[in-house]
């Protein structure tokens, strides 16, 4: 390593974790819903019995101890200090890989996958899938620095791991990515095609659903176009309000920790493979986890202004799509992602499609939801390419 990466250590002062303790016992809360399901956002009982845990029951020294257990560096790319994880693999001969989280993630949802990619052999696995595992914060996001300046989109940040990933002494890497990380991916697919082995991902980030609908269709692609068009009437006007104003948006989720945590939590119902209850998927500690991440460091309006960069769900989008991809692609199509791709229409956009698999649960966050089921996937695709 050298003099530009410098070591990182995360460390919340008591007094902040005393302020948010404080900030939740004299909550504002609303009255009820008016009907008693999720249709009008997250329940009150149900999201105050989560913060009640959050102030008297959640231990953030637990995660910064997990964290910290984890070698964590930052290094200044393209003018932005940037946070990440690097778990160099006890095999010489490791692929390297770059991990991209998405919105609202964060470097939480790899911890459980980062020791079982970067050490098979001691989690039942082959030294042959061994991985060197870098997993940088987005920009805006977790323990990177905040953007000050408009610019960093996808197709920007794509530019910088690449950078990175020079420093850290890789000229050839795989990349994996869900969410805003497969919009990474993809452009970072395009960017450099001769330094990509392949990349992996759980969310197609290229196809336009519109597309298909001329197309003979399967049961499973007329499902997958059913549920987008449900997503994009109920679901999708977090991401409208952060790609329009995520200013606005911010001052409130960075001012009421409750508000912080139901924007996300809502999320968490949404797209994760539950049967009304999203804590059949995640726990209350996973859950906060990922919440006290955006909390702490402040990053609500910056996290979301990625949405506005990259002009998501505007006809003048700022980000264009990385068209046809010619490196090796795998894709692992979870069953509650919110647009679940066939075989075929990625075959649209990917010239070499290695690896395609439906998986029988799991959900939009896939690594966190279900680790066992990611790193067999990641494993199995990389074998394709290797």
């Amino acid at each position: 390593m050298t003099a530009e990466l410098a070591a990182f250590r995360v460390s919340v002062a008591e007094d902040a974790l005393d302020d948010l303790r404080q900030r939740l016992g004299r909550a504002q809360w609303p009255e009820p819903a008016t009907v008693a399901d999720w249709s009008q956002g997250v329940p009150l009982d149900w999201l105050r019995d989560l913060c009640g845990y959050w102030q008297n029951g959640y231990d953030w020294r637990r995660l910064e101890t997990q964290l910290n257990a984890l070698p964590q560096f930052t290094t200044e790319l393209d003018g932005l200090n940037v946070h990440f994880l690097h778990r160099r693999s006890p095999h010489a001969d490791a692929l390297p890989l770059i991990l991209t989280h998405g919105w609202p993630g964060s470097v939480v949802e790899f911890l459980e996958v980062v020791e079982p990619l970067a050490d098979p052999v001691a989690h039942g696995g082959e030294a042959g899938d061994a991985f060197h595992v870098v997993c940088p914060s987005l920009p805006g996001f977790g323990f990177s620095a905040r953007p000050t300046q408009p610019g960093w989109g996808p197709a920007r940040i794509a530019r910088a791991w690449a950078t990175l990933m020079t420093r850290l002494g890789y000229e050839r890497f795989g990349a994996q990515g869900g969410d805003w990380g497969a919009i990474v991916t993809a452009a970072l697919a395009a960017q450099q095609p001769e330094r990509m082995v392949g990349i992996h991902l759980n969310l197609f980030p290229m196809a336009r659903r519109d597309q298909f609908a001329s197309d003979d269709l399967t049961d499973f692609e007329r499902q997958s176009l059913a549920d987008a068009a449900h997503h994009r009437e109920w679901g999708s006007g977090y991401a409208v309000e952060q790609a329009t104003r995520p200013q606005t948006v911010g001052y409130g989720l960075a001012d009421s920790p409750v508000g912080q945590c139901a924007w996300i939590a809502e999320k968490y119902w949404a797209w994760t493979d539950h049967d009304g209850d999203p804590l059949a998927a995640l726990s209350r500690d996973q859950m906060l986890d990922n919440i006290s991440v955006y909390w702490h460091t402040a990053t609500a309006a910056s996290s979301a202004r990625i949405y506005w960069e990259h002009g998501f769900g505007r006809p003048s989008a700022h980000g264009p799509d990385p068209g046809l991809l010619t490196v090796p692609v795998g894709v692992s199509v979870f069953p509650r992602e919110i647009f679940r791709p066939s075989r075929r229409w990625c075959e649209r956009y990917c010239s070499d499609l290695r690896f395609y698999e439906q998986l029988p649960r799991g959900g939009h966050f896939a690594a966190f939801e279900q680790p066992e089921l990611f790193v067999d996937q990641i494993r199995r695709a990389f074998r394709t390419m290797r």
